[in-house]
């Protein structure tokens, strides 16, 4: 499947679920808009088109909002589903924004950072009709970040003439982005994650965790759990993969990784290792995807799209499966993990603490109201808490799972949109 047919599949259980009709289902299956375009730039000193896209997916319930990533793979059909995906995560967390995405198809890890900038600014010169603080507002996404929607943000107002902070979040600090968007998706992964637990009168005290991915996300969610008294007992990164039922310290990985080298390069210079040291600290070093099914009280899926599929969802040893990548479960692999009685809190929930402290960076550009880190935090951990128990009100009520659940909620969250505005 790709990544729009796993969408549907999703959409086809809501569909049988709420015995939704055609007309309504079809909210869930057709964009509002597809924009597709040419960016005519340099790159390498060579005049190259790009093909260049923004899915605007439903504004039922505010301004279509998701990122704009920069990406060799990047295509309609991905982007497509992303910005389903972000209509629906928007509508689980209460958020009153839609769903959309964007993307330019290009490698820019063989681009220099001027031309990068030169990129940027042709995406929003060949979009900027479509954009706007009421209409559709970007943020950063895969290989983009705050510096990209700094320069975006500055093409986008040049053209206007004004000043449009709210237009593009994730922004930095000095061009009104918001303290806290940096952590964001990891610390609402956690907040969700301790409301799970407190519902299920579950302690956080030594619940063993394994975090596969060692970006950002997965890098911040194994230091905020282990400093509430998690047990980080696996990390993976695109090299390797380090686990031990003693514990590990994020923060000794993080400074590897900082510098530039792999979480293995703890013990290993090369192919040569400390076993001694390995030894001592009891860990096992083995493939990435070796932290997908090791011995755990808990996986966060941290990294890529797809790696849970149905053989590793047969093999997974952990109790509770929490989504801080998007799409990290195949349609196969949920069903499977679903059969086995494994809880998954969905990507559309788990990992929204992103676009919600986007949202609070939106009002702060059309209010001008500056908030502090602990601010942010403290009201998105209300956010979430409040997500989670709307999940799970409605996995009681059906007898479902939560990403089913989540689905109903977004739906039916968006429905009430569409009929309030006049929809029958």
């Amino acid at each position: 499947m790709n990544a729009f047919d796993q969408y549907l599949s999703h959409v086809k259980r809501v569909t049988e679920l709420l015995k939704l009709s055609p007309e309504e289902s079809k909210v869930f299956l057709e964009p509002d808009r597809i924009i597709e375009k040419k960016l005519r730039v340099m790159v390498e000193g060579v005049a190259v088109e790009l093909p260049a896209y923004r899915v605007q997916f439903s504004n039922a319930r505010g301004p279509y909002k998701g990122g704009i990533r920069f990406h060799p793979a990047a295509d309609l059909d991905e982007v497509k589903a992303l910005a389903a995906m972000m209509a629906v995560k928007c509508a689980v967390v209460g958020i009153p924004m839609g769903g959309g995405k964007g993307g330019v198809t290009f490698n820019p890890k063989s681009a220099t950072p001027e031309e990068i900038k030169t990129i940027s600014r042709a995406f929003v010169g060949a979009m900027h009709e479509h954009l706007g603080p009421d209409l559709d507002v970007p943020a950063p996404d895969v290989y983009t970040n705050a510096e990209v929607m700094g320069v975006m943000l500055d093409e986008y107002e040049k053209i206007l003439g004004k000043s449009a902070p709210a237009t593009f979040t994730g922004k930095p600090l000095s061009l009104g982005g918001i303290p806290g968007r940096d952590t964001a998706t990891a610390m609402g992964g956690a907040f969700v994650l301790e409301a799970y637990l407190q519902e299920k009168k579950l302690t956080t005290k030594g619940l063993r965790v394994a975090v596969h991915g060692f970006g950002n996300a997965g890098a911040t969610v194994a230091t905020l759990l282990y400093e509430r008294g998690f047990k980080i007992v696996g990390i993976a990164d695109s090299k390797g993969s380090v686990m031990s039922q003693q514990g590990l310290n994020p923060e000794v990985f993080i400074a590897i990784k900082n510098n530039h080298q792999s979480i293995r390069d703890v013990y290993c210079k090369g192919a040569v290792c400390d076993e001694g040291k390995l030894q001592a600290e009891g860990v096992t070093l083995g493939e990435s995807n070796d932290v997908l099914v090791m011995d755990t009280d808990v996986l966060i899926p941290a990294a890529l799209d797809g790696v849970i599929t149905k053989e590793v969802a047969s093999q997974i040893k952990a109790k509770v499966v929490v989504e801080l990548a998007n799409g990290p479960t195949t349609a196969e692999g949920d069903l499977e993990l679903e059969r086995r009685g494994i809880s998954v809190i969905p990507d559309v929930l788990a990992n929204a603490g992103g676009v919600t402290v986007s949202y609070f960076e939106w009002i702060q550009g059309r209010t001008g109201k500056m908030l502090k880190r602990d601010e942010v935090n403290e009201s998105l951990k209300e956010v979430m808490h409040t997500a989670w128990s709307d999940v799970s009100k409605i996995a009681t009520e059906h007898g479902s799972p939560y990403r089913l659940s989540a689905f109903v909620l977004a739906a039916e969250r968006i429905l009430q949109a569409k009929r309030d505005r006049g929809f029958s």
